[in-house]
């Protein structure tokens, strides 16, 4: 009995050791905004529970342009010490050559995701990053303010601005000297790419570069567009709003100090918090669209997913995370906590979803007008063709030249940059 009793104690140790033994420890990058680290860390706690493992969270800038080059240099280095990347999904063309083919591993799961974003995150074949959520921005309006003045929810850029200058003027000579008409992403980083490229294919300016190559932007109606949102400095929107990213325009609308604010869905949860000075004060609606010929609604598709590294030391691991951040559960508590917009098509039917973010029926339409940057025709070289565009943007945002100017220098710019091809 004594015997039999040693060899099952020693039997549970060598069981007890293999299973700590198969434990893997995972690291992941991150560049979450608002309460985004926090539900990140809350469903990695779950996947501890489930598998064992454990999982750090090395935190990144919130700018995707900054997160961009850390990649980059972290990749090019073979660093192992990174195994899941959140990847914005202009990045897979990038950087598909860095990261493992999870085709194999998500074949049943593929299906239940929209096509297009699925398409978008294939390169060559491969499936290089699998999608967490969606993204497509929204024209924020304070619902009380329209009501207040009789005033409709505008359809078009030049009807937002009149309506967002009698609205902030009114409420300043009422006592609220804070008020602005506008706040939007104008820093010079990816953000400003994509409420440019917004401006510029809503006016029937084109898309930057076309899809087959082609180097559209220097044209009237994208000169028109930008030259229409240099007029917003200073008159609608803060002089600061140059500096702005998505959480400075998020915390000046916030406060209850802007009729209007161009941002994307994890604002409107934050928007409708206790802790709000606009809780219940506002809704969403399509992006304005211009007057130009060819003129609509048009909001940048945008949206993150999960790559794993293939210098990731535990890949097996590292993939099942991976797996696990796109899952349906996940992605159903990221649409009911962070008002993050589903990429698996059966949760926009969900009635849990539904009835915590009722907004979300108002984003089809949005995400029906959804943009994709130039990042499929340009590859590798999209990030260069961004930082190219943005600044010839801001520049004429800030004054420094005319928007006619600033695109010829820039279609002589990406002329150089593409050569015989991109």
């Amino acid at each position: 009995m004594k015997i039999n009793k040693l060899l099952v104690g020693l039997l549970t140790s060598v069981t007890l050791v293999a299973s700590v033994a198969q434990a893997a420890e995972l690291s992941m990058v991150s560049g979450d905004t608002g309460t985004g680290l926090a539900f990140l860390r809350s469903q990695l706690d779950k996947f501890e529970a489930e598998t064992g493992n454990t999982v750090t969270v090395v935190p990144m800038p919130s700018s995707t342009s900054d997160q961009f080059g850390q990649y980059k240099l972290w990749l090019a280095a073979g660093n192992s010490d990174i195994d899941v990347y959140q990847t914005d999904v202009i990045w897979a063309p990038q950087l598909a050559d860095q990261f493992l083919d999870l085709t194999d591993a998500a074949k049943d799961v593929v299906g239940q995701h929209f096509p297009s974003i699925i398409e978008s995150q294939t390169v060559d074949g491969k499936l290089v990053a699998l999608p967490a959520f969606t993204d497509a921005p929204a024209l924020f309006y304070r619902k009380d303010l329209l009501d207040k003045y009789s005033k409709p929810i505008p359809t078009t850029w030049d009807e937002m601005a009149a309506t967002a200058k009698e609205i902030m003027d009114a409420e300043r000579t009422a006592g609220n000297a804070e008020m602005y008409g506008f706040v939007f992403q104008g820093n010079a980083y990816e953000g400003l790419t994509c409420n440019a490229l917004e401006w510029v294919k809503s006016n029937g300016g084109g898309q930057i570069v076309e899809a087959d190559g082609t180097i559209s932007i220097n044209n009237p109606q994208a000169a028109a567009a930008i030259e229409r949102a240099a007029s917003w400095i200073g008159t609608i929107a803060p002089e600061g709003n140059l500096a702005y990213q998505e959480e400075e325009s998020r915390g000046v609308w916030q406060l209850g100090n802007s009729v209007f604010m161009r941002n994307w869905p994890y604002a409107y949860a934050l928007g409708a918090g206790d802790d709000s000075a606009v809780k219940g004060l506002f809704d969403v609606a399509p992006l304005p669209a211009g007057d130009g010929e060819g003129s609509g609604s048009a909001a940048t598709l945008g949206g993150w997913n999960v790559a794993v590294s293939k210098y990731s030391s535990d890949p097996e691991e590292a993939i099942k995370l991976a797996l696990y951040l796109s899952s349906t559960e996940v992605q159903k508590e990221r649409a009911i906590n962070q008002s993050n917009l589903p990429t698996i098509e059966a949760l926009y039917d969900d009635a849990d979803v539904l009835a915590a973010s009722p907004f979300m029926a108002n984003w089809k339409e949005i995400f029906q007008n959804a943009v994709p940057r130039p990042s499929a025709p340009t590859k590798i070289k999209y990030n260069e063709v961004s930082s190219l565009f943005w600044s010839a943007v801001h520049s004429t945002l800030s004054g420094n030249g005319t928007a006619a100017e600033n695109l010829e220098g820039l279609e002589a710019d990406l002329t150089d940059l593409k050569g015989d091809a991109w």
